[in-house]
C-alpha cells in the first residue's frame, strides 16, 4: 500500500530516471557508490594535461547494435576535444535491475560531491541540483543565445540557464499502424477513443493491447492535465495559481490518474508488470512481434535500431490521448556543469561547443532529432511526421518546467508507481497536495 508519511519527500524530487536517451536514451542507470570499485562503472580513461571528466548513462541495449544517439553525441565531443586540445573522460553506469539505484540518485551523490565537470542530467535532477547552487549558470554562454523559449523555460532554475540540452525530446504514442488498420481502427485523439480501441483490440484477442513500463505512463497524465493549461492561453497566470496555492497540483492531475486505473482495471496495462519494467525492454519484444499494437516512447526510438528504428511493421507515431485532441509531451535532459568541479571552465567550454549551431545540426543530423537551437531544422522518419506536424503547431505540453515550484516529471512517476503498486487515485492525489504544501511552507 500507499505510504505518503513514511516516504521521503526529498527522494520523490530526485528519483526519477526520464530515460530520454541523451534527452530521450536515460535508461535505469546505477550507481557506484562512494569508495569502492562498482560492477557497473564505465570508465574511458586517457592521459592529458587539460581533462574534463563527463558523466552520462550508457543505453543498455543490444550490444551489437549501432548506437546513434551515443554516435551522434561522440562526435560533437570530438569536436570540442579537437577545438579547445582537451581530453574529455568517459563516466558511465547501467543499472542491472529495477532494485539497483537509478541513474538521477547516482548523479546526485556525484555533483554534491563535486565527483565529475559535466553531466547530462534528468529534468528533476537540473531542477534540484539547480536550486542547491551546484550548478554554473551557462547563460553567458555563445551558444545559448539561440535556444529555443521552450528550452530556456525548462531548463531556468532562480533565473539562471543551469542546462543545455543537444535535442528537445517529444514522446508520443508507437502504433502499429497495420493492426489498427486490421480492425478498421482510426487513431485515437480523446482519451475515450483511445478506451474504445482497446476495447476492440482485447475482444480481438490481444489480451493486453498497451506495452508499459515503470518510467513513461506519466505522458498519459501530463497530457490530461496540462493540455489546457499550456494550449488555452493565460499559462503563466495559470502556473502562478499553482505557485501560490491558489489552484491544486491533484486537480489538473486527477483525470489522468483516474485514466490510467481504467486501463489497468479493464487490463489494457499489466500494472504489475510494468512496475518492474526498464524503458524499452520490458515492452519491445512484444511490440516488434506483433502481440502488442501500443507502446509509448521518445522521437529518438524511432530511429535508433536499438529502439523501434528497425521494425518488420509499419510504425506511426502520435501524440497521447487529450482533450484537445493527440498531445505530444516535451521534455529534455540538459548537459550541465558542476559549481565546483575541478575542470569547470573547461567544461563550460566543452558545452559551448557542443550546443554551438555547427554542433547541433551534427547531432541533429545524425540523430534526427528536434533540436533546442531555433536556427537548427531537420527532417524526419515519416512515422514520426503526425507528431512533428503538433509541435510545429506548437501543440504539446511540457512535462518539465522548472518554472513550477513542485517538480513535475519525477515526482509523477514516482507517484504513477505507487498507483501501479495498488495505491488508489485518491491517495495518489494526497501525495501530490503534500509536495504542494511543502513548496508553499505549509507541511
Amino acid at each position: 500500500m500507499y505510504g505518503t508519511k513514511d516516504r521521503d519527500m526529498k527522494r520523490r524530487r530526485s528519483g526519477w530516471l526520464a530515460a530520454s536517451l541523451t534527452g530521450a536514451m536515460l535508461l535505469a542507470l546505477v550507481s557506484c557508490g562512494s569508495g569502492g570499485e562498482n560492477k557497473n562503472l564505465f570508465s574511458s580513461q586517457e592521459d592529458s594535461s587539460r581533462v574534463v571528466d563527463l558523466f552520462s548513462p550508457m543505453e543498455k541495449a543490444d550490444p551489437k547494435a549501432e548506437n546513434v544517439a551515443r554516435t551522434a553525441a561522440d562526435l560533437t565531443v570530438a569536436m570540442a576535444e579537437e577545438a579547445l586540445g582537451v581530453t574529455v573522460v568517459y563516466r558511465t553506469y547501467t543499472a542491472a535491475d529495477h532494485q539497483d539505484k537509478t541513474y538521477d540518485e547516482v548523479c546526485l551523490d556525484r555533483a554534491r560531491n563535486d565527483m565529475d565537470d559535466l553531466y547530462l542530467l534528468n529534468p528533476d535532477t537540473i531542477m534540484t541540483l539547480g536550486a542547491e547552487g551546484k550548478l554554473m549558470d551557462l547563460s553567458g554562454l555563445d551558444s545559448a543565445k539561440d535556444l529555443r523559449e521552450v528550452v530556456r523555460t525548462a531548463n531556468t532554475v532562480d533565473g539562471k540557464l543551469v542546462a543545455i540540452p543537444q535535442e528537445v525530446v517529444a514522446y508520443g504514442l508507437f502504433l502499429n499502424q497495420t493492426m489498427f488498420d486490421r480492425y478498421e481502427l482510426a487513431l485515437p485523439e480523446t482519451p475515450e477513443e483511445f478506451l474504445e480501441c482497446c476495447r476492440v483490440f482485447q475482444e480481438n484477442g490481444i489480451d493486453t493491447p498497451i506495452g508499459a513500463n515503470r518510467w513513461w505512463l506519466e505522458t498519459f497524465v501530463f497530457a490530461q492535465a496540462y493540455a489546457e493549461l499550456y494550449n488555452s492561453g493565460d499559462t503563466e497566470a495559470k502556473i502562478a495559481a499553482l505557485n501560490s496555492g491558489e489552484a491544486r497540483y491533484s486537480d489538473y492531475m486527477r483525470p489522468g490518474f483516474e485514466f490510467l486505473q481504467t486501463l489497468i482495471d479493464r487490463g489494457y496495462i499489466d500494472a504489475e508488470k510494468a512496475l518492474v519494467s526498464e524503458a524499452i525492454e520490458g515492452e519491445r519484444e512484444d511490440f516488434l512481434a506483433q502481440r502488442t499494437p501500443i507502446v509509448m516512447a521518445y522521437w529518438g526510438a524511432a530511429n535508433t535500431e536499438t529502439a523501434y528504428g528497425k521494425t518488420d511493421l509499419e510504425l506511426q507515431v502520435i501524440g497521447f490521448p487529450s482533450i484537445l485532441g493527440q498531445m505530444p509531451v516535451i521534455s529534455m535532459s540538459g548537459w550541465a556543469v558542476g559549481a565546483e568541479s575541478a575542470h569547470r571552465e573547461d567544461a563550460m567550454k566543452v558545452i559551448d561547443i557542443i550546443a554551438s549551431d555547427e554542433a547541433l545540426r551534427i547531432y541533429a543530423e545524425t540523430n534526427r532529432v528536434i533540436s533546442p537551437s531555433q536556427n537548427v531544422k531537420v527532417d524526419c522518419v515519416p512515422a514520426l511526421q503526425p507528431l512533428k506536424d503538433r509541435i510545429e503547431d506548437g501543440v504539446y505540453v511540457l512535462g518539465s518546467n522548472a518554472g513550477m515550484k513542485v517538480e513535475q516529471w519525477g515526482n509523477t512517476c514516482l507517484i504513477v508507481r505507487d498507483l501501479l503498486g495498488g495505491a488508489t487515485v485518491d491517495e495518489c492525489m494526497a501525495a501530490f497536495d503534500a509536495l504542494q504544501d511543502e513548496s508553499l511552507g505549509l507541511a
